[in-house]
């Protein structure tokens, strides 16, 4: 048996952004041809947004940023959330200038990628290593730096082009830049099959585990959501309704491909899930790329999926938060106590958000937005909470009295 072959219902989380990033900018890269013809609209924000957001991902869960690895801080998550909620503010609202993404995005991509190959080249650990070695490693000599290339031929483009707008030289850098990111995937998740040791994760530089990313990441999606929508139900700013379905979807995304995990609950990790995980980000840039397209099924796919997740997530943890007192003691049990209570509310806002977006117009713009920016601060708060369940662990694992 190949040891080099994927093995798609374990891709590891570095290969699985990869492949979503990859996807995006072919997926831009083929809607600006009929867009230029004006055959449909536009949204370079959405686009711009979208990666911005990416960046900030790789940053919470990884370690990686857009100018190489660090190590794991609470600085490092800082700017992860203010490079998502960046990314958040550009993607969904439209009257955001369009050069500002544009240079956003330029910063990161073209003196990023500048200073990632001249690591690449320098470091011991990357290319001088690689051409030492056979097998699965070897390919990377070749796909990194292109990978780096294209990214500052990419930037250079989105600064052509005004941050994403529609522009022929974005076309051919974003499908080169695309393929070329697919491919460093791809031969990524080879090489982790074989030397799993080399992952980012097996080497303790993920600022916090994936889960808790997640809930940052999602929590300061819809806190600023929430917030942005004040304004937005009152006529002070326009609003993108095509982008902020197609994020939400990004992100469901991310974590049904990465570890099972669905608006309905965990599923076990497959192949399965990866492609739909994969399709549902495709369906994701879509939406934020191109809108009033698709926009109506989303919407009513992602209230569904909120209603009912909603109610299974508070049967659930309010189950867990009665029978918190006779599962756990002493210091324990306040702590899962605001554990299931925080969960149960968050089941209860799932719901109250699913529905506004079921019947829109019923519930008014300015409670929406409340509702939101509740389901982002408790998100986070979660996280918080997540984490100290996780030190309590570790505490009883190494022998101590909590």
């Amino acid at each position: 048996m190949d040891r080099s072959s994927l093995e798609w219902g374990e891709l590891p989380l570095e290969a699985i952004t990869l492949f979503i990033a990859g996807i995006t900018s072919l997926i831009a890269g083929a809607l600006l041809i009929p867009a230029l013809a004006g055959a449909i609209p536009y949204y370079g924000n959405g686009l711009t947004g979208l990666i911005l957001f990416y960046f900030a991902l790789q940053t919470v869960l990884m370690g990686k940023t857009p100018f190489g690895d660090f190590p794991p801080s609470g600085m490092l998550l800082g700017a992860g959330a203010v490079m998502a909620a960046a990314g958040v503010i550009i993607c969904i609202i439209p009257s955001v200038p369009a050069w500002f993404g544009g240079r956003l995005i330029f910063f990161c991509l073209a003196p990023g990628g500048i200073v990632m190959l001249v690591q690449a080249v320098l470091s011991p650990e990357k290319i001088r290593l690689w051409l030492s070695l056979k097998g699965v490693v070897k390919p990377l000599v070749i796909w990194v730096p292109a990978v780096y290339l294209t990214s500052v031929l990419t930037g250079a483009a989105f600064l052509a082009s005004s941050g994403g707008e529609a522009g022929w030289w974005l076309v051919p850098a974003l499908m080169l830049h695309g393929a070329m990111v697919l491919n460093l995937g791809r031969v990524l998740a080879s090489v982790y099959k074989v030397y799993p040791a080399s992952k980012p994760e097996a080497k303790g530089r993920p600022p916090i585990p994936f889960g808790q990313g997640m809930l940052l990441l999602i929590g300061v999606f819809m806190m600023l959501l929430g917030l942005l929508l004040l304004p937005v139900s009152l006529g002070i700013l326009p609003f993108a309704p095509n982008a902020q379905l197609g994020l939400l979807l990004v992100i469901f995304a991310v974590q049904m491909a990465a570890s099972g995990a669905t608006p309905l609950g965990p599923f076990p990790r497959s192949a399965a899930m990866t492609f739909l995980g994969l399709a549902t980000a495709a369906i994701g840039v879509t939406s934020c790329i191109v809108p009033g397209l698709l926009e109506g099924v989303i919407a009513f796919l992602v209230a569904v999926l909120n209603i009912a997740g909603g109610i299974l997530t508070f049967i659930k943890s309010l189950g867990s938060l009665l029978g918190a007192k006779n599962a756990a003691s002493g210091d324990a049990f306040p702590l899962l106590r605001r554990l299931y209570a925080t969960q149960t509310a968050l089941g209860g806002l799932s719901v109250m958000f699913g529905s506004s977006m079921l019947f829109p117009g019923v519930v008014p713009g300015l409670v929406v937005g409340a509702v939101l920016a509740a389901n982002g601060g408790v998100l986070i708060y979660l996280m918080i909470l997540l984490g100290r369940v996780e030190a309590m662990k570790s505490l009883v694992s190494a022998g101590e009295k909590i």
